[in-house]
């Protein structure tokens, strides 16, 4: 049974690793299965999800009122064309992105190429593109980035963030519209798994611990997102490079002895 204490741990992981370009997919995996809740289940990843979706909600409320009021704006279309990728990955491969989130095989692999993705990224020329200079064609491939972070490790706030930076966005920029972009994916993601929940496949964790981990999860979240685009405007993302090779490495050892 999940308790409040790793409730807590397990929703700061949430939020802090969904806007840290490290994976929070692959975190969450690795905090459950060191806690021995590998079953812990889709309730509980569906309000940790919800957590961070209200983080998201509060940063950008000004920019989704202006979307809502005017849904046909250039904006709205750069979120339409950005989630697309993202929607026809869910759809498709929704049940073998499941199998892998349970077995967790491939996670090292999938850190090892985040962090190569990241600093790939970093070292490219650097672009002065702001918000209002982004393409339609840019919103495809930054959203064709986010779709293939279906992938449990592969980060998804890391890859789109890494390929902004390569449709030559400048560094706050990429950092802001990778977010801005994540509140579709999120949406959707959370959907997906509310329906096993809604067919009544719904494991016994108690409500303390959900709000206690949603909560943890929104605020943990909202402090990574403003500190993410901050960070970004001056610093390196090759940081999260390092981080994330050693925690790759570290993994496929362990699996390979079988001590994970």
């Amino acid at each position: 049974m999940l308790t409040e204490l790793q409730a807590l741990i397990l929703g700061i992981i949430q939020g802090l690793t969904e806007f840290l370009p490290i994976s929070s997919t692959g975190h969450l995996y690795i905090g459950r299965h060191m806690f021995g809740l590998d079953e812990a289940g889709i309730f509980l990843d569906a309000m940790l999800h919800i957590g961070t979706l209200l983080a998201l909600l509060t940063v950008y409320k000004d920019e989704l009122v202006k979307i809502i009021k005017n849904p046909f704006s250039r904006r709205s279309a750069l979120l339409a064309v950005g989630t697309l990728p993202a929607v026809i990955a869910g759809i498709l491969l929704n049940d073998w992105f499941d199998n892998l989130s349970k077995t967790g095989s491939s996670i090292g692999w999938e850190f090892l190429v985040t962090g190569c993705i990241l600093w790939w990224a970093d070292s490219a020329r650097k672009g002065r593109k702001t918000l209002d200079e982004v393409t339609l064609k840019d919103a495809m491939i930054i959203g064709s980035f986010q779709a293939a972070a279906i992938m449990p490790a592969l980060s998804r706030s890391g890859l789109t963030i890494a390929s902004g930076l390569l449709c030559r966005l400048d560094r706050e920029t990429a950092a802001y519209f990778s977010f801005l972009l994540s509140i579709p994916a999120i949406s959707g993601g959370i959907l997906f798994q509310l329906k096993p929940v809604m067919m009544g496949q719904i494991e016994p964790i108690s409500l303390s611990s959900l709000l206690t981990g949603t909560i943890a999860a929104s605020i943990s979240g909202y402090l990574a997102v403003v500190w993410m685009i901050n960070f970004l405007k001056k610093r390196s993302l090759k940081i999260f490079s390092v981080y994330v090779w050693l925690l790759g490495a570290l993994i496929l050892w362990m699996q390979y002895s079988g001590k994970f």
